[in-house]
């Protein structure tokens, strides 16, 4: 049977003793594709979130979107809903001859702590919630191909099959089954090894279509996320980096050597992720400034969050 929880990945710590943890899966990947280090079970089924937005929107250019570097960073974004996030979505569809009226990703406010605020008391919209660059570039596919843009989210539609099969070429393996992911996207079930795998072969295949999407992005990580974000921080900071996280806590690093990692928290958590992206840019010998989660009490720091010791090993 799959181990669904894991192994532990990192421990909160309080006055020195350990008072919470959290497991997950993890699986680095060398410059040649083997497998440097697994942590708990990476052949268990996983939903990679937005996460795989990269692997989505290699699927849209590879059937005919043609948007400029910062829009296709954004296809592959969870924005904070910055009004410069806003203008970009807006400039996607207006290129396709189409109005924020045309998105069906689900209603939200902005993502990002900041943005949520200055959105104040204006109820939340389609263009505001995180996904909205994906499904901006999903229609813009559609009307360049004559597809149907009322029903793209249908997991038969042909720009949906095109992204599985995108998917599935990336992985080297089979979808292992279909839901509806938050924003209303098809969500496809895979592992956390097939995902490190697909991450690697993204990044050392000569096939111009990746490379575009992946430069688009590294170009303009103020898309991909948004400012004061994890993954917009580093890939600023860190030459050659390639970031995505997606909700119930995955997170996608790779290299332009092809060195890569993905892991799943199991309890959903992103509080770790600093510790554990930490960890895993040491191991590639990648020093980056990170601001740590603190553990306070009483307004002071009384503790850490710090990553197992199955992670100082990698």
């Amino acid at each position: 049977m799959p181990n669904f929880a894991g192994d532990v990945l990192a421990e909160v710590v309080r006055a020195g003793a350990i008072e919470s943890v959290h497991s997950g899966h993890l699986a680095l990947v060398n410059t040649d594709g083997s497998i440097r280090a697994a942590i708990g079970d990476i052949d268990a089924p996983m939903y990679p979130r937005s996460s795989i937005k990269s692997f989505q929107a290699a699927a849209m250019v590879r059937n005919g979107l043609r948007v400029s570097p910062q829009e296709l960073a954004m296809v592959c974004a969870s924005h904070s809903g910055a009004a410069n996030h806003f203008r970009v979505v807006e400039s996607i569809l207006a290129g396709a001859g189409l109005t924020v009226a045309d998105l069906q990703n689900s209603i939200d406010y902005p993502l990002g702590r900041a943005e949520k605020a200055a959105w104040g008391s204006n109820p939340p919209s389609r263009l505001a919630q995180g996904c909205s660059g994906k499904h901006a570039g999903m229609l813009a596919t559609c009307v360049v191909n004559g597809w149907d843009t009322s029903t793209y989210l249908d997991p038969t539609h042909p720009l949906q099959v095109a992204i599985r099969q995108e998917i599935q070429s990336l992985i080297g393996g089979s979808v292992l089954s279909t839901t509806i992911d938050g924003c209303g996207a098809p969500l496809f079930l895979i592992t956390t090894r097939g995902f490190a795998i697909g991450a690697h072969t993204m990044r050392v295949s000569g096939d111009p279509v990746y490379q575009e999407v992946v430069s688009a992005c590294m170009a303009h990580p103020e898309m991909v996320a948004g400012l004061g974000r994890l993954t917009t921080t580093l890939m600023q900071q860190i030459p050659g980096l390639f970031m995505k996280d997606g909700a119930e806590a995955v997170e996608l690093m790779s290299l332009e050597d092809g060195r890569s990692c993905v892991f799943k928290v199991s309890d959903g958590s992103d509080r770790a992720f600093p510790a554990i992206v930490k960890a895993v840019l040491s191991a590639w010998n990648i020093e980056a400034e990170i601001d740590p989660v603190p553990v306070k009490g009483g307004g002071q720091v009384t503790g850490e969050i710090r990553v197992s010791p199955s992670l100082h090993q990698l």
